[in-house]
Formats: C-alpha cells, sequence, structure tokens
C-alpha cells in the first residue's frame, strides 16, 4: 500500500511503500536507523540486518543524506517517536543519490542557510515553521468565510499609495510611472462598498531599508475592510480572528510546535478580548519604565512597543495615536482633533506589531483636505473619493502581516525564517 508518513497512523502493523529522502541516519553495528521525510512529516525507518539481508542492509548503510529512495516497511506504534509511529523496513529502492548535500548535521551560519535557503526548507525546523504558516492561512480563509466575508484581491500593479510613495517601488506602467503595492486597502474599501465585508491576502512590497528581525521588503498581507463597521466592532472581530488562528495552531499542528520547543502555555492564553491602552497613557507607561526619551507625538520604536507587551499576557491594542503619525484616511477622534480612531495590536514576547488599523474617513470633504495636507495628487485619488460621494458610509478595516504573525505563533527569532524565500535588504537570491 503506498501512503505518506502524514496518514501512516492507518496502516498500524500493516505493510506500506514510501516516498521519502534521507534527512539524516546512524548506524548501530547490525541495525541501521534512517530519518526519513516526505513532505508531510518525518519518520524513522528501521533496518534490521539480519532481518533485510546484506544486499539490503548495504543500501541502508550507504546511502547519503537527502537521497532519495521507495522505502518499504512495516508501520509501528513507537510511543518515544515525536509521530507516535515507526516503519520497521523490509525493503530499499534508491531514486537518486546526493552527493556532498552542503547541509550537514553541523552548525551552519546563517548567511550560509540563506545562501542555500532552497535547501534549509527542508529541514525539521523549517518544515514546522512552513506547516504553521499553513495553517495560519487555512484559519484565516475558515474565519471569514464562516463570518461571511467575501475574498476580493486587489491590484499588484497601482497608480497611488495609500501612505504615501517614499516607500515603493516604481515602474514604468508603459508610460505612466506605477508602483508595487504596498497594501490593498483603497482598494478593498471600494470592494466592501460592493460587497458589504471583504478580505484580500497577497503580496505587499515596502522599500523601507531596514535590517531588524521584524522586516521584511516583500512580505504577505491579510486585509478585511468592513462596510458599516465603527472603530470598536473593527477592534473585536480583530481579537476575535486572531484568537482563531492561534488556537486553530494549537489544535492542529501540536508536532510542529512540539519540534520548535515552543512554550504551549503561553499560546493558550490568547483568547478574546485582548486589553486596551491608549497612546496616551502608553507614553506615561513608557516615562515610568525609564523610556525618558519619548515625547507625545513620537512613534513608538520596538523596544518602547516591546515594554509595553511585556506587561500584559496576551496581544494588546494601543489606540487613538497622533493624527501626524498615520495615514491621512483615517478617521479623527469625535471628541479630539489631535488623534485619530485606530489601534495597532502588539503581539507579546518582543513579536511587535502585527496589526495595524483603523475607522476610514468617510466624510468627503475632510478626506480632500487630509489628501491635500499630505500634498497626494487629487486626481490620482479621484475613484477613492468618489467612494465618498456615492453613499458614503461609516467603515472600518486592518491589515495583519503575516511573516509577523508566523514568526510570533511559531516562535522562531527571525522574520526571515516565517517564508519560504525572504527578500531581505541585501539579499534576492535565491
Amino acid at each position: 500500500m503506498k501512503t505518506t508518513i502524514a496518514k501512516v497512523g492507518q496502516f498500524v502493523d500493516r505493510s506500506v511503500k514510501i516516498g521519502a529522502w534521507i534527512a539524516n541516519k546512524r548506524s548501530s553495528g547490525k541495525i541501521a536507523f534512517l530519518q526519513l521525510r516526505d513532505g508531510t512529516g518525518f519518520i524513522q525507518g528501521v533496518v534490521v540486518k539480519a532481518e533485510v539481508g546484506e544486499d539490503i542492509f548495504a543500501k541502508a548503510k550507504s546511502i547519503t543524506q537527502e537521497s532519495s529512495l521507495y522505502v518499504t516497511g512495516t508501520v509501528r506504534e513507537d510511543e518515544r517517536s515525536p509521530s507516535g509511529y515507526e516503519l520497521t523496513v523490509t525493503d530499499i529502492d534508491v531514486i537518486h543519490e546526493a552527493v556532498d548535500y552542503p547541509i550537514t548535521p553541523k552548525e551552519h551560519g546563517t548567511e550560509f542557510l540563506m545562501d542555500h535557503r532552497h535547501l534549509w526548507l527542508r529541514s525539521k525546523r523549517q518544515h514546522a515553521v512552513m506547516k504553521i504558516r499553513n495553517e495560519i492561512i487555512r484559519s484565516t480563509y475558515e474565519f471569514f468565510n464562516q463570518n461571511d466575508f467575501v475574498k476580493i484581491d486587489p491590484p499588484i500593479l497601482t497608480g497611488s499609495a495609500p501612505e504615501g510613495t517614499s516607500e515603493l517601488f516604481a515602474t514604468k506602467y508603459f508610460d505612466e510611472d506605477a508602483y508595487l503595492s504596498q497594501s490593498g486597502q483603497l482598494y478593498m474599501e471600494a470592494a466592501a462598498m460592493a460587497l458589504g465585508r471583504v478580505f484580500s491576502f497577497g503580496p505587499t512590497f515596502r522599500a523601507e531599508k531596514s535590517k531588524t528581525r521584524r522586516h521584511l521588503i516583500e512580505f504577505w498581507m491579510i486585509e478585511p475592510e468592513m462596510a458599516f463597521v465603527e472603530h470598536d466592532e473593527s477592534l473585536e472581530i480583530q481579537e476575535q480572528y486572531v484568537a482563531y488562528i492561534v488556537q486553530s495552531v494549537l489544535k492542529n499542528c501540536p508536532l510542529e510546535l512540539k519540534t520548535l520547543g515552543r512554550n504551549l502555555e503561553n499560546l493558550e492564553k490568547i483568547k478574546a478580548p485582548f486589553p486596551r491602552i491608549t497612546y496616551d497613557d502608553a507614553v506615561k507607561f513608557l516615562h515610568k519604565e525609564g523610556f525618558d526619551d519619548i515625547k507625545w507625538g513620537d512613534d513608538f520604536g520596538a523596544p518602547h512597543e516591546t515594554a509595553i507587551a511585556n506587561h500584559y499576557d496576551t496581544p494588546v491594542f494601543i489606540i487613538n495615536y497622533p493624527t501626524s503619525l498615520k495615514p491621512f484616511y483615517m478617521q479623527p477622534h469625535p471628541e479630539r482633533d489631535d488623534v485619530v480612531l485606530c489601534a495597532d495590536l502588539i503581539a507579546p514576547e518582543g513579536y511587535g506589531e502585527i496589526i495595524g488599523g483603523s475607522e476610514r474617513i468617510h466624510d468627503m470633504e475632510l478626506l480632500k483636505q487630509r489628501l491635500d495636507e499630505h500634498n497626494l495628487d487629487l486626481s490620482a485619488y479621484q475613484w477613492y473619493l468618489e467612494l465618498r460621494k456615492y453613499g458614503s458610509i461609516p467603515h472600518s478595516g486592518f491589515g495583519l502581516g503575516l511573516e509577523r504573525t508566523v514568526a510570533w505563533i511559531s516562535g522562531v527569532e527571525h522574520v526571515r525564517e516565517s517564508i519560504p524565500f525572504p527578500r531581505l535588504l541585501n539579499r534576492l537570491y535565491p
């Protein structure tokens, strides 16, 4: 019976055939232990010389790391195994023998591993991170589908930018200027006016010359927009969504979390509602914590966000930032003209902002004023203004950065491990 490692539990005490690669191996006298992987998981294959004969045992001892093979054997339950199963090998058919595989079980430097990212992905740790990423994506679709959102795909090439063009990649669109999208938000607002509740999931690009562990040049965003939803209701949806994906990972990726050594107690605490702190109170809190340099009107950096997050067990919303710090489209606070109805959701354990969101301006004249204040060309945003001309309504939205969320839930230190092929300031290869 041909199967995969993920499904061997269906075939206990039965013979199966699996296509796999050799992740690692060791031998002890007349027994060889093959660490097999097939993309769906990892399992140990035990080859006993007395049971398979000289020829097959010789193959088991000589086969090299990352060689491909078909392996036949009997599935056994083994509580010592991370997966709960082991394979007693009866036959080996080598497909291709790998020679001098560069990533060995010894320690390698980060740059070496990044140069060999196409191979590093095969490792047990990277496999676990990618499986968790996949579960976050799967549960994202599940959450929004269950809550009556419609998936919409905004363009990647745009003629304008939600937050200005200073950090965008410019290109030529025939004889016009165009930019790689830094957000699908404006288009998602248009879609929300047509379909009520919508979400997008796609790549975004920021030409930001940052080398921190939180930043990528190309990353993926989940961006919902919601008609007839004001700021507080939007916050409730955000916290429900984040709690949902965390609990889905806990339920469906226990082996991957164990492989990464993730502290499960920290994740089990992630349940809505999340605490909220105003920007004003956050500044006061930081002063008490010794951050005397921060002044009202300053943006928070990584150390500031981490200090605030460390005060809580769950993600925390920082709400009502100064108008001067935020993009043109955010709705002013009804009682103050110096702050806007917005929130950043800060993840625990030093992972920083994972969501930015706000209520959007729905008054056409105020939006025109904001565009002028930001020195943006009104003609480029004419279509966006028309959303306020024809049946304008209160509406809100947010964007979740997938890679930061993957890094946080997985517990990996740097976002470069949370995307298959990271694009960093000095890295476009492989």
